[in-house]
């Protein structure tokens, strides 16, 4: 480690100019995209590595992280000066400089990663690289591959957009960047206080107030925020204390805001890097990605708070006595509800995620100077443009590694086959397709990063989901070559289907990064609260279920909101069902009849062979709910009389 004056104010300037930097690129271009992906690499990964020891409050730096920052910078000077001349030699060998820069810059990535993620992904690539070159001679069966050159695959990975510098890295230059710059600045801005007051205002007087709270303020920032890591972080360590202090147990009221924060990567208009690759991969505006997934995520945090409540009344926490009214708090915050109202109404008049985001950042700034206490002076301005390249760090170079992974997968056709097998072993059975999708979502996700899941599922299984989501009909007309506008919304399901199970790898033990966070905050054993909140996000598994089996993806409108009314009932049943508890402790036969109802709610009549109930609601959607509602007040009226009789001999 060496001395080096004033070197926390060199990589704070450093990363603000990253910022400017993407900003005038993402507004007036002026770039190739490959020169552009190239640059995003090369300053992120110069900042990650000077500022990856730099956390303790000092100057100091080691040589070894500075001579790689270099080196990082190079991979971009070598690619403005070389790339000419490197198109003349694609078809040839590569020189040996061109070869040496390549193989360094896809160390320098995988070094990157394995700081910030650990050993998994790094160990993935080598391993997707070397049976591209010659491991996959050594393979039988489907999985052979015959190898490829490695000028040819170097240069592919380098000089193509089927490696490193291609289409995802290309997202998170341009749309991730600009979001996660946007949060950046909505948080320097004071959005993150009042999203916390607003929320304790509108849920803390209710049972289990506290804990309503941090699922209502988890939801408010996850429309800006897109990280389940930094929703835990921001919300956390201000929900989680007064949670413990309602009464909830630590382990609980961690577990809480960690699946609660979860939530904030499915909640529109953000949704984390991955709607953007999703919006990428499938060829399908981002507008209605995010429209689509509003009911969703809407279930999803419904899910969470039937949990809290039920878990309350069995513990008697109460909500809290507070006087804190919603009027005047929307009258300091309103200007917090304009720069998202103006990124939601840019995308909705048809602007780029790229212009609607870099409007509404400006927007922040001057709404800002609506209110007296949160403006924005030049200060706060430059620290919301540190942050931001900060926050892109781990992320920017995460998509771009991941490039070469996705790479491989299609160049070797490895994608294909395994939608094959998954096709084969779920004998044309879309539930079991699913089970297998959410099998292999549970394993990636104990070593991989959301993102990251999200993008190998999707490659190697999306095609599968497809075809057996089609009908035998639809599925004969699309192979035939014919385009049919509703194939469109099942690849749109198919892939929420794949982005919803990849979520679980933030609460997923041994590798939980919201759970850990949300532990450290609350002072918890990590795993036993990542297993806690694995459980209370079991909303994640079944609300994908609705999008293969219902039209709450694939649907119109109508259909779209008789799916979201029902489910929502069917989700507190079973919630009911899981806990066991209402009022008091249920009869095993209650738990049973509730059962039924929640099959009924969560199910379509095509399932019973039913018609709908005159044409418009379904008619097992009507049998579950009477159900439900006569089985509360039954259970409702046997509360009553034990409470009647409660003390009599």
């Amino acid at each position: 480690m060496i001395q080096i004056k004033y070197f926390k104010e060199i990589t704070f300037i450093y990363a603000i100019f990253i910022s400017l930097f993407h900003f005038y690129v993402n507004i007036w271009g002026g770039i190739s995209d490959l020169w552009f992906n190239s640059a995003h690499f090369a300053l992120l990964g110069s900042l990650g590595f000077l500022t990856y020891e730099s956390s303790k409050g000092d100057d100091k730096v080691s040589i070894l992280n500075i001579i790689l920052a270099i080196l990082s910078l190079c991979t971009f000077i070598y690619m403005v000066f070389f790339e000419e001349s490197l198109y003349s030699v694609a078809h040839s060998q590569m020189r040996l400089s061109d070869v040496i820069v390549v193989c360094m810059t896809i160390a320098l990535a995988i070094e990157l990663v394995r700081r910030y993620t650990g050993y998994i992904i790094p160990a993935l690539i080598i391993l997707c690289i070397s049976y591209i070159l010659f491991l996959g001679q050594y393979f039988h069966g489907v999985f052979a591959f015959g190898g490829m050159e490695l000028d040819r695959f170097l240069y592919r990975m380098y000089y193509t957009s089927e490696g490193l510098f291609g289409p995802i890295a290309t997202i998170s230059s341009t749309y991730v960047f600009m979001f996660i710059l946007f949060a950046a600045f909505l948080l320097k801005s004071g959005a993150g206080d009042f999203i916390v007051d607003i929320s304790n205002a509108v849920a803390g007087k209710y049972t289990g107030g506290t804990g309503h709270v941090a699922v209502f303020s988890s939801a408010l920032m996850g429309t800006i925020s897109g990280s389940a890591v930094a929703n835990t972080v921001s919300t956390g360590s201000i929900t989680i204390p007064m949670m413990k202090k309602a009464g909830f147990k630590g382990t609980f009221a961690a577990a809480v805001e960690a699946a609660a924060s979860t939530g904030g990567q499915i909640m529109p208009p953000i949704m984390g890097a991955g709607a953007f690759i999703m919006a990428q991969i499938t060829h399908i505006p981002f507008l209605t990605i995010i429209s689509v997934s509003v009911l969703p995520a809407i279930l999803y945090f419904a899910s969470i708070s039937f949990y809290i409540h039920i878990h309350a009344k069995e513990n008697d926490i109460k909500g809290e006595d507070n006087d804190i009214k919603i009027l005047p708090l929307l009258r300091e915050g309103f200007h917090f509800i304009i720069p998202i109202t103006t990124l939601v109404g840019l995308l909705i008049y048809g602007y780029s995620p790229t212009y609607a985001a870099s409007i509404a950042i400006i927007t922040i700034v001057l709404a800002s100077y609506l209110t007296k206490n949160k403006r924005m002076g030049i200060k706060e301005i430059l620290e919301a443009l540190a942050l931001g390249s900060q926050n892109m760090v781990v992320t920017g170079v995460l998509l771009i590694a991941v490039g070469v992974i996705v790479g491989v997968i299609n160049i070797s056709g490895v994608g294909i086959t395994f939608s094959q097998l998954i096709m084969e072993w779920s004998g044309n059975s879309l539930l079991i397709a699913i089970v297998l999708i959410a099998i292999a979502s549970l394993i990636l996700g104990m070593g991989l990063p959301v993102t990251a899941s999200y993008v190998v599922l999707s490659v190697l299984s999306a095609p599968a989901l497809v075809g057996l989501m089609l009908s035998p009909e639809m599925a004969a007309l699309v192979n035939a070559g014919i385009q049919i506008p509703e194939t469109a919304m099942y690849l749109l399901s198919a892939h929420l289907i794949i982005f919803w199970l990849s979520q679980d790898s933030n609460l997923t033990p041994p590798v939980c990064l919201a759970a850990f966070a949300a532990a450290a905050i609350a002072k918890t054993p990590p795993m036993q609260t990542g297993l806690v909140s694995w459980k209370i996000g079991k909303g994640m598994y079944i609300i994908p279920l609705l999008f293969a089996f219902t039209p709450l993806v694939s649907g119109d409108w109508f259909e779209r909101f008789e799916v979201f009314i029902f489910a929502f009932f069917g989700i507190l049943s079973f919630s009911i069902v899981m806990e066991g508890f209402w009022d008091k402790k249920m009869m095993i036969l209650e738990r049973v009849v509730f059962g039924v109802a929640t099959i009924l709610l969560l199910t379509e009549d095509e399932a019973y062979h039913f018609e709908s109930f005159f044409g418009i609601v379904q008619t097992t959607h009507i049998v579950g709910f009477i159900i439900f509602v006569v089985s509360m007040i039954l259970h409702k009226k046997l509360f009553k009389e034990g409470n009647k009789y409660a003390g009599i001999d």
